[in-house]
C-alpha cells in the first residue's frame, strides 16, 4: 500500500519568506529518486535547485512555474512505496505551512539529504550511460524507459532565457564545455525573434500611444527594491564627492599585472581602489560599524566583509568576501573575480550576501563618472567608483604648473550620519584618494 509524502518550500537562506518557482524538472507521474533535482526556485537572494528528499513517483505539483510560494507550503507530493496514480493538485495539497515532520518520527529535511530515518534513505544508483544512437535522440527520450526526466546541463540564467522564449531544454543541443547549453543554443533553438503583437491603444487613449509592457517583480529585485526603500528612508545620507589623479595607479596596476605570480588574474583599477578602502577603514572605524536600533547602540566591527555591488539578469546582488581586510592584493584580486562570475552566473550562496560591513559599487564600467549611492542596508558607508578616462589636468611640481593629460576618477563616499559626521566621512575619502594618487603611502 504506498503511502504519500509532501515536500514542502524549506528555508534555503536566512529568514526568507517566499520563493518563485522558475522551473519544474519533473511532471505527474514520474519517477523520482532521493537527491535528484525536482525544481528550480529563486529566491530573494538567488536561484536554487531544490533535490527530492523521497523516492516514489510524483503525485501532485501544488504550484506551477512562474508562482510564488511561502516558505512551509507543500511544493510536491509523492506517492512513496508503492505506484500511485497522479492526482490533481488541489486534491493531494495539504494545508499550506504544514510540518514536514510526522508520526513515524521523521524530522525537518535538509535540503539535499532526503530522509533522516536511519537506515531508510536509499543511495542514488548510478544510471547507465546512453548509448551514441540514443543520444541523438531527444533528452526525454533517452530516459523514457526508466520514467525519470534527464535534467539538461544549464546555468540559471540560461535557464531562465530558455523559459522567457518558451524553449524547452530538452530540445536544445548543448554546444558549450562539458555539454552545458549556452544563451546562443537557447537563442538558436528559439528561431529569429517574431514581430511583436501590434496592441491596441486603451480606451481614451491618444492617438499616439503604443501600448505598454508589465514586468513582475520578483525574486531578487523585489528584494532590492524593498531593501534600497528601506535603507533611503531610514538612514540620513550624506553623500561626498572627490575627483583623483589615478596616473600612479594606472602605472602600478601595469606592473603588477606583468608579475608571473598574477599571471592569469584580471588586474582593473577597482582592484586598488578597493585595497585603499580597506587600509584607509583603519582610521576610520566609524565607518565600519552597524546601528543597533533596539539597542541604541553603535556596533563598531572588528573585521571587514567587502561587499561589492553586482549588476545581473536578475537584478543588483551585493555578495561580500568575508575578512577582506587580512587578503593580500592577489588573494583580494581572486576574490573579486570569483564573486563575480558566481553573481552573474546566479550560483551566490546565501551567505555570502548576509554579514557586509562596506560596500564598494563601481557605475565607471558603465561609462558614467559619478553617481549618489545608496547605502546597502545594516552598512555605514558606501563607495562608488566612476569611470578612469584621461583628462587635461593641472600638475605642480618644482618646475611650476603645466597642463597635461593624466588618468582621472572620480569617487563618491554615501555614509549614514548617526553613525559618522562629516569629519570622519571626509577624512575617510580623502584617505582612499591619497592611496590612490600615491601608492607608495600603502608602506607607511
Amino acid at each position: 500500500m504506498p503511502t504519500t509524502e509532501d515536500f514542502c518550500l524549506p528555508d534555503v537562506g536566512e529568514g526568507l519568506t517566499e520563493a518563485d518557482i522558475l522551473q519544474w524538472t519533473v511532471a505527474l507521474g514520474d519517477t523520482v529518486e532521493v537527491n535528484q533535482i525536482i525544481v528550480e526556485i529563486e529566491t530573494a537572494k538567488a536561484a536554487v535547485e531544490l533535490p527530492s528528499p523521497y523516492a516514489g513517483t510524483v503525485a501532485a505539483l501544488h504550484a506551477a512555474e512562474g508562482d510564488t510560494v511561502p516558505v512551509g507550503a507543500p511544493l510536491i507530493t509523492i506517492a512513496v512505496g508503492g505506484t500511485e496514480e497522479p492526482v490533481e493538485p488541489d486534491a493531494a495539497a495539504g494545508p499550506a505551512g504544514s510540518d514536514q515532520g510526522d508520526a513515524r518520527g521523521r524530522t525537518a529535511l535538509l535540503v539535499g539529504y532526503g530522509p533522516r530515518d536511519a537506515g531508510t534513505a536509499r543511495r542514488r544508483t548510478a544510471r547507465p550511460a546512453a548509448s551514441t544512437g540514443a543520444a541523438s535522440a531527444s533528452t526525454g527520450a533517452a530516459s523514457a524507459s526508466t520514467g525519470t526526466v534527464s535534467r539538461p546541463s544549464a546555468k540559471p540564467p540560461v535557464r531562465k532565457l530558455a523559459k522567457d522564449l518558451g524553449v524547452d531544454l530538452r530540445t536544445v543541443l548543448p554546444t558549450g564545455p562539458h555539454g552545458t547549453i549556452s544563451r546562443e543554443d537557447v537563442h538558436l533553438a528559439a528561431g529569429p525573434p517574431s514581430p511583436p503583437p501590434r496592441e491596441s491603444p486603451s480606451p481614451g487613449a491618444g492617438a499616439n500611444s503604443r501600448g505598454e509592457t508589465r514586468i513582475a517583480i520578483r525574486g531578487v529585485r523585489k528584494h532590492m527594491a524593498a531593501a534600497m526603500v528601506a535603507s533611503a528612508f531610514t538612514a540620513p545620507h550624506v553623500t561626498e564627492f572627490v575627483t583623483v589623479d589615478v596616473s600612479e595607479t594606472m602605472r602600478l596596476r601595469e606592473l603588477v599585472g606583468a608579475r608571473r605570480d598574477f599571471a592569469g588574474i584580471r588586474i582593473s583599477p577597482m582592484l586598488f581602489v578597493a585595497k585603499a578602502l580597506l587600509l584607509a577603514l583603519r582610521g576610520t572605524p566609524e565607518l565600519n560599524s552597524v546601528w543597533d536600533e533596539s539597542r541604541q547602540e553603535i556596533v563598531l566591527k572588528h573585521h571587514i566583509n567587502l561587499g561589492v555591488a553586482a549588476a545581473t539578469d536578475r537584478g543588483l546582488v551585493v555578495p561580500n568576501i568575508k575578512d577582506a581586510d587580512l587578503l593580500s592584493l592577489r588573494e583580494l584580486a581572486r576574490a573579486i573575480a570569483q564573486l563575480a562570475t558566481t553573481a552573474r552566473e546566479g550560483r551566490t550562496e546565501p551567505r555570502d550576501l548576509t554579514g557586509g560591513t562596506v560596500t564598494l559599487t563601481n557605475v565607471g564600467v558603465f561609462g558614467v563618472d559619478t553617481g549618489t549611492p545608496i547605502l546597502n542596508p545594516g552598512e555605514a558607508a558606501i563607495l562608488a567608483l566612476g569611470a578612469v578616462r584621461r583628462t587635461p589636468w593641472v600638475v605642480q611640481d618644482q618646475a611650476g604648473e603645466r597642463i597635461e593629460p593624466r588618468w582621472t576618477a572620480q569617487l563618491a563616499l554615501s555614509f549614514d550620519h548617526r553613525l559618522a559626521d562629516g569629519r570622519q566621512g571626509s577624512r575617510l575619502l580623502a584617505d582612499v584618494a591619497d592611496l590612490l594618487r600615491e601608492p607608495g603611502l600603502a608602506m607607511l
